[in-house]
C-alpha cells in the first residue's frame, strides 16, 4: 500500500501524530510520504500558513484566542469558512501531485489539508481514501466542513460532541491520538535517568511549552524555584529562542534549559512531575507514557478544552494562576497514592495502541474505498 501523510508545521503535535503513523505503516512494509502539501505552491506559502500561527500563538495568545471563538461561531453559520476558501487554490496543484504519484490512502493530521481534499471532492477531482487525525480533545472549528472517509477522535466520551457538530456517526472513530513509539514503548524512572546521565535520587520537574515554548513559562519557572530549591527544573523551550535567552537571563544557572530535544520521551519517564500548556499531542504522550501531568497556560481555543477533558477525567491537575495554586499542585501530585490514581485515569480514559489500531482501520479500509 502507498501512504501519503499531509501536515504541516503549525506546531508540532500535528506534525508528530503523522510521524507516528508513519513509522507503524513503515514498519508494516508499507510506502509512505510524509509532506507539507503547501510546499507543492513554494515555500513561501508553506512558511506564511506555519509562521501566521506560531507568531499568534507566542506572541498574542488572546488574540489567537478570539480568532479561535470566532471560528467556532462563523462554522456554525451555513456555508463555506474562509478557511476553505483560502485553500481552494491548492486542489488543482494536489491534484497534479496525485496524478504523478498515486496514493491508496492519504492521511490528515491537520485540518487545513482536508479542506484542500474537501475542495478536491466538491469540485469533482478523484482522491483515494482519507483518514482525517484530530489531534486535540474538542471538535475544532471546520472539522464539519471537511469530508473525509474516516475521522479518528482522541477518545469515545468526544463521540457526541463531534456527531452534534455534523461529523456523520459511522465515520468517526474513537482511536485515540497516535504517539511515536519512543513514547510507547515500555520504561521505567531509573532507566531514562540512567540514559540521560541524571541523579536517581533527586527530584526533578520537566516544564515545557510545546515544540513552540508557547506559555507564561518564565512565571511557571519563577514559582517553582521558589518553591522546591532542593529539586532540579528541567525546561524545554522548544524553537522558542527567545524563551530560551529570556530564561537563561533570569535564572541562570538555577535551571536546566533545553531547546529542541529528540529526547523527550525519556526527560518525561525520568521526571516525577510533569508541567505544560496542554497541547493535545504532548498531553496525550505524558499519558501514554504515564506521568503526573500539571497543565498550565493554555493558548485559549483548543488548549483551554483539552485541559477541561483530562482534568474532568483526573488525568491532569489544572493551574490557571500559577503563582497561587503551582505548589499546592505539585504537591499534591507528589504523594504516591494521588499519582497512581492518575495514571490508572489516563490508561483507563485513552485508548491504547492508537498508531496500531489506526494502521489497522487504514489497511482494512483504503483498498475498499478506492475500489
Amino acid at each position: 500500500m502507498d501512504a501519503l501523510i499531509l501536515s504541516c508545521g503549525t506546531g508540532g503535535g500535528h506534525n508528530s501524530a503523522g510521524r507516528a503513523i508513519e513509522q507503524e505503516l513503515t514498519a508494516r512494509g508499507h510506502s509512505v510520504t510524509f509532506m507539507d502539501p503547501y510546499l507543492l505552491n513554494g515555500p513561501r506559502t508553506s512558511s506564511a500558513v506555519s509562521n501566521a500561527y506560531i507568531s499568534m500563538a507566542q506572541r498574542a495568545p488572546s488574540a489567537f484566542g478570539a480568532l479561535y471563538a470566532l471560528g467556532g461561531a462563523v462554522s456554525r453559520i451555513p456555508g463555506r469558512s474562509p478557511v476553505y476558501y483560502v485553500n481552494r487554490g491548492m486542489g488543482p496543484i494536489l491534484e497534479k501531485y496525485l496524478s504523478e504519484h498515486p496514493c491508496d490512502a492519504i492521511v490528515m493530521p491537520h485540518l487545513f489539508p482536508a479542506e484542500i481534499i474537501t475542495n478536491m471532492k466538491r469540485r469533482g477531482m478523484r482522491v483515494p481514501a482519507t483518514y482525517f487525525i484530530a489531534t486535540d480533545y474538542t471538535c475544532i472549528p471546520f472539522t464539519a466542513e471537511t469530508d473525509c472517509d474516516y475521522y479518528i477522535i482522541p477518545a469515545a466520551p468526544l463521540t457526541e460532541e463531534f456527531v452534534s457538530r455534523g461529523i456523520p456517526p459511522e465515520r468517526l472513530m474513537p482511536l485515540g491520538i497516535p504517539v511515536r513509539r519512543e513514547f510507547a514503548r515500555g520504561g521505567d524512572r531509573a532507566g531514562a535517568r540512567a540514559r540521560l546521565g541524571l541523579d536517581p535520587e533527586k527530584l526533578y520537574i520537566l516544564v515545557a511549552g510545546g515544540s513552540i515554548g508557547a506559555g507564561n513559562l518564565n512565571e511557571t519557572v519563577g514559582t517553582l524555584l521558589k518553591h522546591y530549591r532542593h529539586a532540579r527544573i528541567i525546561v524545554v523551550c522548544g524553537s522558542n529562542r527567545a524563551l530560551y535567552d529570556g530564561l537563561r537571563r533570569d535564572y541562570g544557572g538555577k535551571c536546566a534549559l533545553l531547546g529542541y530535544t529528540s529526547d523527550i520521551a525519556d526527560y518525561m519517564r525520568a521526571s516525577d512531575l510533569f508541567i505544560s500548556k496542554p497541547g493535545g499531542l504532548s498531553s496525550t504522550e505524558a499519558a501514554v507514557i504515564g506521568t503526573a501531568l500539571i497543565h498550565v497556560t493554555p493558548i485559549p481555543g483548543c488548549e483551554t478544552r483539552n485541559m477541561a477533558f483530562f482534568s474532568e477525567n483526573g488525568m491532569s491537575v489544572p493551574v490557571k494562576r500559577p503563582k497561587s495554586q503551582l505548589p499546592d499542585a505539585c504537591d499534591s501530585l507528589l504523594d504516591e497514592t494521588a499519582r497512581e490514581e492518575m495514571l490508572r485515569c489516563q490508561h483507563s480514559v485513552l485508548p491504547q495502541n492508537s498508531a496500531a489500531r489506526i494502521c489497522d482501520l487504514i489497511e482494512s479500509t483504503a483498498q475498499k474505498i478506492k475500489g
